[in-house]
């Protein structure tokens, strides 16, 4: 059995997403999710889905060992940051050397690093005009958004196109690729 514990800050709608992808497979266990944000909506859609969770601080995440010896309990095949927006530290990485991986709402290298998620990236896609954006699936490093490039999908952004517009196309191709990817990866 595969296991997984997902990271995330916000709604949780990857996260939602990955763990009714993975309900029934005998394969693959969501074995946790893990937030910053002790108001994040992801808590709530855990309880509803009967998955564990828990809420941490900074101290506790970059600090000290806590975080980190809660990872090594849960003996995870794969970290999965989706919509988590702390930079994670080294010293986990490297407990778990390429098994953390992220999505990310853009086309990586463009709209990547520090203050470049949600909305903020897509603001800057409309506002440079661009035809095109997507999401990009990496692996975690120490640098916001430089880690390897596992997965890439497109769509075409039209000039009468929103920034909410444009999230809406970015949050499908999310819900549609993600999973999909995450099985690819533990099936190795």
């Amino acid at each position: 059995m595969k296991r997984v514990v997902i990271f995330a800050s916000g709604s949780g709608s990857n996260a939602e997403n990955l763990i009714k992808f993975f309900h029934n497979d005998n394969n693959v266990s969501v074995t946790q999710v893990l937030t910053n944000n002790p108001r994040a909506k992801v808590l709530e859609r855990c309880k509803r889905l009967n998955i564990s969770a828990l809420s941490f601080n900074r101290m506790a995440f970059s600090k000290s060992n806590d975080v980190l010896n809660i990872l090594k309990l849960q003996k995870p095949d794969l970290i999965i940051l989706a919509g988590f927006l702390w930079k994670f530290p080294e010293f986990i990485l490297n407990h778990f050397e390429n098994k953390v991986i992220n999505v990310h709402p853009a086309l990586l290298p463009k709209y990547g690093g520090k203050g470049m998620y949600g909305m903020h990236v897509h603001h800057a896609v409309v506002d440079n005009k661009e035809k095109e954006s997507g999401i990009t699936i990496h692996y975690v490093n120490e640098n916001y958004d430089e880690g390897a490039i596992i997965f890439q999908a497109s769509c075409d952004i039209e000039p009468t196109d929103t920034a909410e517009d444009v999230a809406s196309k970015i949050h499908e191709l999310e819900m549609l690729h993600f999973p999909r990817v995450v099985k690819d990866l533990l099936n190795g």
